[in-house]
């Protein structure tokens, strides 16, 4: 029995369509956890703004509720490792560049990068709230956001840090706000496999959703920089914070209405996003 030898340029090519396919694998996975995350944290804001406050809005919450469901622990250990996925696929991204004409470019990689760090970290507390889930979530994003604003207070020209992080949030909160308005998802995904129904709902929630969610990120940014100027940690406030800010404006808990069902649509953008989006 004689085996067959593929040449060179042959083995390449087999082996970066085996990566290439392992890589959007991980994409869309990570994609899909992003959405169930988003999902259920919405879903918990709205039952605050109809009167129920006892849940946490954010990802502690979110876990803490995919934990109580049937078959919790798998839901949990799948929605870790999805998040590995979107680590890695951000990584290759920083690596190798991102798809699209100015993928390449510094500034795509250096985001690819952070949101890499970012995505690592959220992926290694899913799972150490997976592995061990009596020891808790580490912690409501609120005293999480306290504590760190805090420490860095503490630091020379720490106020100086705080201020501009939250500055820099702010704009990020703007700048996703706006690109969802101006519908600037639409680049990266199939067009050609987009049904005229398909095409709706991917709109509907890529504007609602992107606007509820730069909303929240400038929100939270600038309760940042109020606590860097006013020079009191206890005014940073996390997500679940942030969220809940929104039933204290004069709209009371309708504005909270609106964004948590923005964040609920969101959630299903990603959805969307995981199953056409080009990677």
């Amino acid at each position: 029995m004689t085996t067959r030898v593929l040449p060179t340029t042959a083995r390449g090519r087999v082996r970066r369509a085996a990566d290439g396919t392992a890589g959007e694998g991980a994409a869309r996975a990570g994609l899909t956890a992003r959405g169930v995350i988003y999902l259920l944290v919405g879903l918990l804001a709205l039952q605050i703004a109809f009167g129920d406050g006892s849940k946490e809005a954010d990802r502690s919450g979110a876990l803490e509720e995919l934990a109580a469901q049937p078959f919790g622990a798998v839901l949990l250990w799948a929605l870790g490792i999805g998040l590995v996925g979107m680590a890695l696929w951000r990584l290759s991204e920083a690596a190798f560049g991102a798809v699209g004409p100015d993928g390449r470019k510094a500034k795509k990689r250096l985001a690819a990068a952070a949101r890499c760090v970012f995505y690592g970290f959220v992926a290694y507390s899913v799972l150490a709230f997976a592995a061990s889930p009596a020891n808790g979530s580490g912690g409501s994003s609120d005293q999480q956001s306290r504590d760190v604003t805090a420490r860095v207070m503490d630091v020379p020209a720490g106020r100086w840090l705080v201020g501009i992080a939250g500055v820099g949030i702010v704009v990020a909160g703007v700048v996703i706000g706006v690109q969802a308005a101006r519908r600037s998802y639409r680049k990266k995904l199939k067009t050609g496999q987009l049904a005229p129904w398909s095409r709706r709902l991917v709109d509907v929630t890529g504007v609602a959703g992107g606007v509820a969610r730069g909303l929240v990120f400038a929100v939270a940014g600038a309760f940042a920089v109020r606590a860097a100027v006013d020079y009191e940690p206890d005014r940073a406030k996390g997500l679940d914070d942030t969220l809940r800010s929104f039933a204290e404006t004069p709209l009371g808990p309708w504005l909270l209405v609106l964004v948590a069902a923005g964040l609920v649509l969101f959630g299903v953008f990603s959805f969307a996003l995981a199953r056409w989006r080009r990677v």
